[in-house]
């Protein structure tokens, strides 16, 4: 069976509201056909936090990788850790770096994007230029804390031009505390760095400074 995942049909998951369990089975199991059985149908969803789009797409990545041959593998974090402390309503860049683990370089069009969780950043998109394999990028996000304290997570994934998600999902996960201290840090010695860089080349440029769309 050649199953057809275009962007119309992608689309049409995300007029779906419902939290039912057994409904939202049903609809992985009526997209996918005949493949997969209800056990493994709840197993996706599951994994995907009851999302049908991303339970379709994992199902897709595992069973029929030739549809998406495009790979990524978090590598790790370079600004604010998981659960690192920062004080509300702060303004921080979120930083990770990821690698190319395919054999096809990502083409222009790419996309890291917001999926599920808290959403800590007014952008739900940033692009990702090209990337040949074995090698690794940095992908920054601006992003502001919440006002109110507590423990917040957001998860962002890569997806291909054709609207299709691949490689592992990424988090960022902080606590909003009054006593943390990361954020403002961060500002402070971006402040410092931009500072003496400024004085000593006047074309000075943030190297945050990512195409956000």
């Amino acid at each position: 069976m050649e199953v057809d995942l275009d962007r119309e049909l992608m689309n049409s998951f995300k007029t779906m509201n419902t939290t039912d369990r057994d409904v939202l089975i049903n609809e992985f199991l009526r997209v996918l056909g005949s493949q997969p059985n209800a056990t493994e149908g709840e197993f996706y969803l599951d994994m995907a936090n009851w999302n049908l789009q991303e339970a379709v797409s994992a199902w897709m990545d595992v069973h029929h990788p030739r549809n998406n041959p495009l790979a990524m593998r978090f590598v790790q974090d370079i600004t604010i850790g998981e659960g690192e402390s920062i004080p509300p309503s702060t303004k921080f860049t979120k930083t990770w770096r990821i690698r190319n683990t395919g054999n096809e370089a990502w083409p222009a069009g790419c996309t890291l994007r917001f999926t599920d969780g808290d959403q800590l950043s007014t952008y739900t998109q940033v692009s990702v230029g090209p990337v040949t394999p074995n090698h690794e990028v940095d992908i920054s996000v601006e992003m502001c804390s919440p006002p109110n304290t507590g423990m917040f997570q957001g998860k962002w994934r890569m997806c291909n031009p054709g609207g299709n998600f691949f490689g592992d999902a990424i988090w960022v996960i902080i606590c909003v505390d009054a006593g943390g201290v990361l954020g403002v840090t961060q500002q402070l010695n971006s402040s410092s760095f931009d500072f003496h860089n400024n004085s000593a080349d006047a074309s000075f440029s943030n190297p945050f400074n990512m195409g956000m769309e």
